[in-house]
């Protein structure tokens, strides 16, 4: 009997037409399901049966409920670094293996969140919107160059964030759950308190993970400690801020704006309040999401089963 290798709900498309699922065919059964699941039913009908599963999509969750009604099912592995979509304690449990790919789209990443960065002080869609308009204005844009980057967590992405912020001239801070002497010299950027990140940067990105510790890491009093006029870039995970105190302190004129490319609802509704907002540049979870970076994240999610099934998995996370 074929193992079974299933990938539930590739949509928007990572895994359709990349070349490494032949890989995986000369292994197994791959069963690619193209559109997302409509329910918690179909979820399980997709992938009963199935030894691996792919989690191409974050936005495709798995619960222990739902683990708990897949016997065969022995590793998970997601096109990306976050597992948030996975319950890794039932997995852990279960002896389900979950697996990620971390960071070998860092550039990629952070070459967005800079790209969100730039944009918004520079207030690139407001200046668009304002000329598709017929208003021609001179806008109180922000010069970079010397003032301070704060970097929240300093994994792969957020410390080539912060080579980034120094090479157009930022003076760059971070803060991280386990600061380091050795870590604050290899990186060549200070560690500092949280609370003292948000008071004295003019711009603070966000690269943590979204766990427990991190989900609602920047709520209203956090937001409010933060500079008058300071920008926020998120591509972490849209959890680890309160939207609603995201859009308040946007919309009271607190923060000068924010770069967003990741959100609280995947997709974004067309009546979410981020998008009424001016001061804003989003995007849609796209960050590692050019032809480069998602061939990258497919060879590694294909490099997860291969060496499951090889008997000797790798970047295991629980």
């Amino acid at each position: 009997m074929n193992i079974l290798i299933a990938i539930p709900g590739d949509d928007p498309p990572q895994l359709q037409g990349s070349p490494h699922l032949e890989r995986l065919r000369a292994r197994g059964d791959v069963v690619m399901h193209p559109d997302r699941p409509a329910d918690d039913a179909e979820k399980l009908r997709r992938v009963q049966g199935a030894t691996c599963l792919i989690n191409s999509r974050s936005a495709v969750k798995w619960p222990g409920p739902l683990l708990r009604q897949l016997p065969n099912l022995r590793m998970i592995t997601v096109c990306g670094i976050g597992t948030d979509a996975i319950d890794t304690a039932t997995a852990k449990e279960l002896g389900i293996a979950v697996c990620n790919v971390p960071g070998l789209t860092a550039p990629i990443v952070a070459e967005h969140a800079l790209a969100l960065m730039l944009a918004t002080a520079r207030r690139v869609c407001l200046q668009t919107e304002q000329l598709r308009a017929g208003v021609w204005k001179t806008p109180d844009n922000i010069y970079l160059r010397g003032r301070t980057l704060g970097i929240l967590g300093v994994g792969p992405i957020g410390a080539e964030m912060a080579r980034l912020g120094q090479a157009i001239g930022m003076r760059v801070q971070a803060w991280t759950f386990n600061p380091s002497a050795d870590r604050a010299k290899a990186l060549g950027v200070p560690f500092v308190e949280r609370d003292e990140l948000l008071r004295t940067s003019d711009v603070v990105s966000i690269h943590v993970k979204l766990t427990k510790e991190t989900r609602g890491l920047l709520g209203a009093r956090e937001l409010a400690l933060m500079k008058p006029g300071a920008l926020l870039v998120n591509t972490a995970r849209g959890a680890i801020v309160d939207t609603p105190a995201l859009v308040d302190a946007l919309n009271r004129g607190h923060l000068g704006g924010a770069g967003i490319d990741v959100y609280d609802i995947e997709p974004i509704p067309p009546d979410h309040p981020l998008l009424a907002c001016r001061q804003v540049v989003l995007t849609p979870h796209v960050a590692d999401q050019n032809p480069e970076g998602m061939e990258i994240l497919n060879k590694g999610a294909v490099d997860n089963v291969l060496a499951f099934l090889d008997g000797k998995p790798i970047h295991r996370v629980a």
